[in-house]
């Protein structure tokens, strides 16, 4: 589910269905984000949820949480990434960038690929950048 308010950061969702509740949690990076002007933008995504889940006879509960560092995380750094490319920053410097928060965020090791056409050249090519350990071929490493 694509939140409508285009709300930047999400980590993940979790979802628990109980006989008479529903609790939703959201893992975000930067949660004042969605917390600036709280009870509006909670009460809109409250009633959002609501219709889409058809529990009018359930309660809703619906829990914001802060990640630790948001630039470990996979899914906030193809965000910021993502905005980079849109406000025309150049793809190269982008994801020197991003390898930068990576480390600061102590990761081990990070491989950023960007495919399509590229800075608006009429082939589409794959660019990819890797910084550190990134042990794709065993099967114990926990990758994201």
């Amino acid at each position: 589910m694509r939140l409508s308010s285009g709300v930047e950061g999400i980590a993940r969702i979790e979802i628990q269905k109980r006989l008479d509740l529903i609790q939703v949690i959201i893992y975000m990076g930067f949660p004042k984000l969605l917390i600036e002007d709280k009870p509006r933008k909670l009460e809109e995504l409250q009633m959002n949820v609501q219709k889409e889940l058809n529990c009018m006879n359930r309660k809703l509960n619906i829990a914001i949480t802060r990640i630790g560092n948001p630039y470990g995380h996979p899914n906030i750094l193809a965000e910021f990434i993502a905005g980079q490319l849109k406000n025309r920053v150049s793809f190269r410097k982008a994801m020197k960038k991003a390898i930068e928060l990576t480390e600061q965020a102590d990761i081990k090791g990070i491989q950023i690929q960007i495919a399509g056409r590229i800075d608006g050249k009429e082939i589409a090519r794959v660019e990819w950048i890797r910084e550190g350990r990134v042990p794709l071929q065993t099967i114990g490493a926990k990758i994201e």
